[in-house]
């Protein structure tokens, strides 16, 4: 995941009780941050920032595309497909933008990199950098005690954890437990449970099966009109509905 504070485009039941609790959380007008590959990014992603935005009372949501995971040896596709996608998908919400600092930074994409980056900007999206909030499923949280310099991204920001379907949260304790210090660092939070899957929608492109409903019809344009993913190639295709 990762991103830069300079470069933000576009308008742009608790599992333990200590987890949300934090008398110094995110200040008001902070910024969530949404990384991963968005290979490609679906309706899941954006309700999962559209409610952590609500429900966190955030400023807005930035999507950080990374060039590449280092929890995933598996190479995304093009950069420039994958941010095109997310302009496209969060061209209506005036609260999200796309940053490029990780796409424009050699070497493996480390969140801490990122948040150190929006940190020494000292502003982020035109705005004061109260904490930011890392938006992470309970699916990440599960390998998060393998991030590279860990205790540092604990440091530098504030983690809301959503729900995944088929991965259950923690159990009571858990925060604390594995990271000492820091359980009021952590919100749980509810829904939404949508079950997308980047690597299902994939498959079910190249297969030449539709992927309407599970993606922003502009995104489902765009993999038509590029033949990502193997998809049957579409140049004549409407560009909106």
């Amino acid at each position: 995941m990762a991103a830069g504070p300079s470069d933000a485009s576009g308008p742009s039941g608790v599992a333990d009780p200590a987890a949300g609790n934090d008398p110094d959380g995110p200040g008001r007008g902070a910024w969530g941050i949404l990384g991963g590959t968005f290979d490609p990014i679906h309706l899941g992603h954006l309700a999962i920032a559209e409610q952590t935005r609500e429900t966190m009372g955030l400023a807005g949501v930035v999507f950080v595309p990374a060039a590449r995971n280092p929890l995933k040896p598996s190479q995304p596709s093009p950069a420039t497909d994958r941010v095109a996608m997310v302009e496209l998908a969060i061209s209506g919400n005036e609260r999200f933008r796309v940053s490029r600092v990780e796409l424009e930074r050699e070497g493996p994409s480390y969140t801490v990199d990122t948040l150190e980056a929006f940190h020494a900007a000292g502003r982020f999206a035109g705005g004061a950098l109260p904490d930011p909030v890392l938006i992470l499923s309970v699916e990440a949280l599960r390998g998060l005690t393998a991030w590279h310099r860990i205790d540092r991204v604990l440091e530098l920001c504030h983690v809301a954890v959503v729900p995944r379907r088929g991965y259950e949260p923690p159990p009571t304790g858990w925060f604390g437990a594995t990271f000492p210090g820091r359980a009021t660092r952590f919100r749980m939070l509810e829904g939404p449970d949508l079950g997308h899957s980047a690597s299902e929608i994939r498959a079910r492109a190249a297969a030449g099966r539709s992927i309407r409903y599970l993606v922003p019809d502009v995104v489902e344009d765009w993999i038509a009109r590029h033949a990502l993913y193997g998809a049957p190639a579409a140049d004549g295709r409407p560009w909106t509905r």
